[in-house]
């Protein structure tokens, strides 16, 4: 017989059973955030709020028929996510058979996913974004979404406007505000920002789950699509069986996700993910790098060395052989020794490594083992481009107490000062003699992305690069590359443009000649004062443009804010990249404001007004994720007085880039990084002159929170 629901027993046993439910639910990992067929984090064809771990760089590949989509998703901020694609349409082509072959179409886009609220207890994540915002606008959508977790589930619930919502379940609640929400103007497919549509058209209601099974790697994935595939981009409209996806992610390991889908009840889809956190990235293990050089055992070495109250007045050192024990170990290249009281300063440049901190360490264990027990302070001056730019003096007896595990790092931090370089007297002791050359091979590689002559032009390169120093601060720098192999012979489209061509002739310029000199730049260098640095230049400046110039920034230590002033007359190059030239010239020259914001994140933005080489005048905005370990993230627009129609296709300049240090790839310490960029058309205006060097790099050790943030790198 059945108890009563109303009996104590029996509302005993509900409520034992409903907790044991609940337990059971929240027993079971929540599922893990995971890629779209769109890249971005979501279910199959929709987004869900949701958010990846910050500093993720993530490819995604998918296979919906027609389409094909390409996506890199960048999450620099934990609160928002970037992501830029190519579409290709199989059964639609990019051009005229002349030009493009049977290549499919391609579109090019940019997302944006901002999180507006993160998910407590009773409250749900919610998010608001953008997809296609920067690009054609033929898949444009708008759209806010709300996830909640419920153990072993992740519900999802959105509303769009634009592709997302094309279903248009019910009319836009913006019409009581404007009429013109009513309905969302075509997407004309030039590349502009897709403003006017923005928020317009009918409503489409989208929103799904996942669910983590048991099987760790495996997430199941149920969605009901808001878009009904009735209104598809260049009238390419698909059957819809069932607004109901279902879909799978295997997690092959923690980088590699495979995509498996059923979507409009009778397509398959495929797809794949590759991931890494390029914030969590470390250095792989040195092993072409020398050891560090062990510390000196304290007693004996005193003994041998004895106290004695100046280094000049002491045993003879073997300065020249400090000096080549210092590069060789520890990165630096030593202009002067000196010394002022108990305390010696070394200037050189730090060619080797990534990290300040490292290269001081491995400084003050060479310096240790070589100086007497009365030098109780090492400093080193470093220098770039022949200049000094900061001061970092360290306590020697609290290094070597942490190096022999007597104190903790954070000890050692509050006896490191970071100065500008001092104008005072110092004993020399040494004096490096003249540096005159450096040279090395290398490989060179460039490509263009997307275009209706191929989807992947590009060129690799032999190239031989070399400095000829005149002075510490006057040089001659030169590339010479031969072309190894090309396929730009494929680019024949020349896109129309109303400006001066002072970009778009590039295929002239990538196969005219194989053997070529892109660069050829005479440089000076000059601190003018404690936080102000110039620099002048003349020259083959980039393979495109030659002329003259200059710079000079004004950076404080220690401050967040830096300004700089650019100026150039530049006289265009004939294709052959030799030493002959076309008949455009133009004066080019711009201020610019640097901004480091945030305490816990650093965001980095430039702002630069002035005059670009098709004699436009404007502003571009760059701003980028600075991560603790020297990985950045950013994007950046330009805007000039040039209109739409006269820009061409885009109608601004834009483009997304990533920087890493080459020093996470290789087994030898280095400083060079490797630097993607993707702007999805090369057009005439919003164009800049290229030059080998810039101010504001070359000061970047002027910021100490890069030094304390990787300190630990100090006993490496």
């Amino acid at each position: 017989m059945i108890p009563s629901l109303r009996t104590p027993a029996a509302r005993l046993a509900l409520a034992a059973l409903s907790l044991s439910i609940s337990s059971a639910l929240y027993a079971q990992n929540a599922p893990a955030p995971t890629a779209s067929d769109w890249g971005g984090i979501g279910l199959l064809q929709t987004p869900t709020a949701r958010m990846a771990d910050e500093g993720e760089l993530a490819f995604t590949a998918s296979h919906t028929s027609p389409y094909s989509r390409y996506n890199i998703v960048l999450q620099p901020l934990p609160w928002m996510e970037g992501a830029f694609r190519y579409v290709s349409v199989a059964n639609r082509r990019y051009g005229p058979e002349w030009l493009s072959g049977n290549q499919n179409y391609k579109d090019k886009s940019i997302d944006l996913k901002i999180r507006l609220l993160q998910e407590s207890r009773w409250v749900p994540e919610v998010s608001a974004g953008f997809r296609d915002l920067g690009g054609t606008g033929l898949f444009s959508s708008e759209y806010l979404v709300a996830s909640k977790r419920m153990g072993a589930f992740d519900a999802s619930l959105g509303l769009a406007t634009g592709y997302i919502g094309n279903r248009g379940d019910f009319r836009n609640p913006l019409t009581s505000i404007d009429d013109r929400f009513e309905t969302r103007p075509k997407a004309q497919g030039t590349g502009s920002l897709n403003s006017d549509g923005m928020f317009r058209g009918p409503v489409g209601v989208f929103g799904g789950v996942a669910y983590q099974t048991p099987w760790e790697p495996l997430q199941l994935k149920l969605e009901y699509d808001g878009n009904d595939y009735k209104h598809e981009p260049q009238q390419n409209n698909q059957r819809q069986r069932s607004p109901f996806n279902v879909g799978a992610t295997y997690a092959v390991n923690k980088n590699v996700h495979l995509h498996l889908g059923w979507e409009r009840g009778d397509l398959a889809m495929f797809g794949v993910t590759l991931r890494t956190n390029l914030a969590q990235a470390s250095s792989m293990p040195k092993l072409l790098d020398p050891p560090p050089v062990p510390l000196r055992q304290r007693k004996d070495a005193d003994e041998a060395v004895g106290a004695s109250e100046s280094l000049a007045a002491s045993a003879p050192v073997d300065w020249a052989s400090v000096a080549n024990q210092l590069d060789q170990n520890a990165g630096l290249r030593v202009q002067r020794i000196s010394q002022r009281g108990s305390e010696v300063i070394v200037s050189g440049e730090q060619r080797r490594f990534y990290y300040p901190a490292q290269g001081l360490g491995r400084t003050a264990r060479i310096l240790d083992g070589k100086l007497p027990s009365d030098i109780s302070w090492f400093t080193v001056q470093n220098t770039r481009l022949g200049m000094p730019i900061v001061e970092t003096s360290i306590e020697r007896e609290s290094f070597v107490d942490h190096l022999e595990h007597k104190t903790e790092l954070s000890s050692l931090a509050g006896h490191i000062e970071m100065t500008p370089p001092a104008a005072q007297y110092r004993e020399t002791l040494y004096q490096a003699p003249p540096h005159r050359f450096d040279g090395a091979f290398n490989i060179g590689y460039q490509q263009s992305l997307g275009g209706p002559d191929g989807f992947v032009l590009f060129q690799v390169a032999g190239t031989y690069s070399a400095n000829v120093y005149l002075s510490r601060n006057l040089w001659l720098s030169g590339t010479v590359s031969y072309n190894a192999y090309n396929n730009y012979d494929k680019f024949r489209y020349d896109a129309p443009s109303r400006l001066p061509r002072v970009r778009t002739n590039l295929r002239q310029y990538m196969t005219t000649e194989d053997l070529t000199l892109p660069s050829l730049q005479l440089t000076g260098t000059r601190r003018l004062g404690r936080d102000l640095y110039g620099m002048a230049y003349a020259g083959l400046l980039e393979s495109m443009y030659a002329g003259v110039g200059g710079e000079v920034l004004y950076r404080p230590l220690n401050e967040r804010w830096a300004v700089g002033v650019e100026a150039n007359w530049v006289k265009q190059r004939d294709f052959d990249q030799r030493l002959s030239f076309r008949d455009y010239s133009v004066a080019t020259g711009h201020a610019s404001f640097y901004y480091m914001w945030g305490e816990e994140r650093r965001i980095v933005s430039a702002l630069s007004a002035g005059r670009y080489l098709a004699k436009d005048w404007g502003a571009t905005l760059a701003v980028s994720r600075a991560f603790d370990n020297g990985v950045t993230m950013g994007a950046y627009a330009t805007k000039t007085d040039v209109s739409s129609k006269d820009f061409g296709e885009g109608s601004f300049d834009k483009g997304i880039y990533v920087s890493v240090p080459f020093d996470f790839l290789l087994p030898r310490s280095t400083r060079a990084r490797a630097n993607f960029l993707w702007s999805p058309l090369y057009r005439d205006g919003g164009a800049r002159v290229g030059h080998t060097y810039s101010l504001y790099q070359a000061t970047s050790e002027r910021d100490p929170e890069f030094f304390f943030d990787n300190l630990d790198a100090i006993s490496k």
